[in-house]
């Protein structure tokens, strides 16, 4: 079949990569237009361009793709099927309509649950034990389509938000080559999505990382889900409010006697003991701002923190 890739995010690459070893054929690719990354703001291309470029496929990269030269452009690639993962655009009815088979999304999550753009943090945050690629064929709603086919994998104990980033990546391929088969024999279904069991993961901002001490539970899923970004986070009292990032956390049985949320009920070497909620949690790994990662032990002997402080007392809901 002749198919176009659409993707920027480096979770949709195994999936072009096999797609360029399957025996179909990549007309070519639509990403998002280079952007700027790192201290200096160096334009930077996107995963899927590069490999493009590495193989010499056209690579259309329109700011809007509403563009009307933007649809005419990926309509002369003539697509069977447009495969969509991890774009960052919505696409218009028009795109939409163009594939002579299907227009699929591989999508980071068992839909319904979590549409939206950070499946894979909602998933860990709210104590998911399985997670997985969703094949759907593409409605101009909110990742509404029906759905084609899942994948399905269970979550790891310490799962974090990396972790199940790249094992999704490279679970999607073997979700993409069974759909493909499919809508070769004619036979691939369509099934409805319920609408009544959807939620919705909104795009990650920095201040979604900021801890609010529920329990030592969502503490930990916290952490993880935002681990590597944004970074899960607290505030220390005081002047200029400094940002303390928090890498890792162990839950702890010891109650937090009646003590506030994000108070520190002490110190040793096994990190800083904080109340979340009726229990409380240790900080184990943590980084303040514009300072090097440490394991705790190492932060309190430059920072000492005394026991009765409240951390993220600013930012608290």
């Amino acid at each position: 079949m002749r198919i176009v890739f659409a993707g920027t995010g480096e979770i949709g690459a195994p999936s072009l990569e096999w797609l360029l070893q399957s025996g179909h054929t990549v007309s070519g690719v639509l990403t998002q237009p280079d952007r700027p990354v790192g201290r200096h703001q160096v334009l930077q291309a996107s995963a899927i361009k590069q490999i493009a470029l590495r193989e010499g496929l056209p690579v259309l990269q329109p700011l809007k793709l509403r563009e009307p030269k933007a649809v005419e452009a990926l309509s002369a690639w003539t697509p069977e099927v447009l495969v969509v993962m991890a774009y960052g655009q919505i696409l218009p009815l028009a795109v939409l309509e163009l594939p002579t088979l299907a227009c699929l999304n591989l999508h980071a999550s068992l839909l319904p649950r979590y549409r939206g753009a950070a499946p894979i943090q909602a998933a860990i945050e709210a104590g998911d034990h399985e997670s997985g690629v969703t094949v759907m064929y593409m409605a101009e709603g909110l990742d509404t389509g029906d759905i084609l086919l899942e994948q399905r994998l269970r979550l790891g104990r310490r799962e974090t938000g990396g972790s199940l980033h790249d094992r999704l990546g490279l679970l999607a391929p073997k979700a993409l080559q069974a759909a493909l088969e499919l809508l070769a024999k004619g036979d691939a279904p369509r099934t409805p999505q319920d609408n009544a069991l959807a939620t919705y993961a909104p795009k990650l901002t920095r201040e979604h990382g900021l801890l609010s001490w529920e329990s030592p539970e969502a503490v930990d899923r916290r952490v993880r889900a935002m681990n590597p970004w944004p970074g899960a986070y607290t505030v220390l009292p005081g002047e200029g409010a400094r940002k303390l990032k928090v890498f890792s956390v162990i839950q702890s049985r010891t109650s937090a006697g009646g003590a506030q949320r994000g108070t520190v009920l002490g110190t040793e070497r096994r990190g800083i003991l904080v109340a979340a909620g009726e229990r409380s949690v240790w900080l184990t790994e943590v980084q303040l701002e514009g300072k090097k990662r440490l394991r705790a032990a190492e932060f309190l002997r430059g920072n000492p923190l005394s026991a009765g402080i409240v951390l993220g007392a600013a930012g608290l809901p």
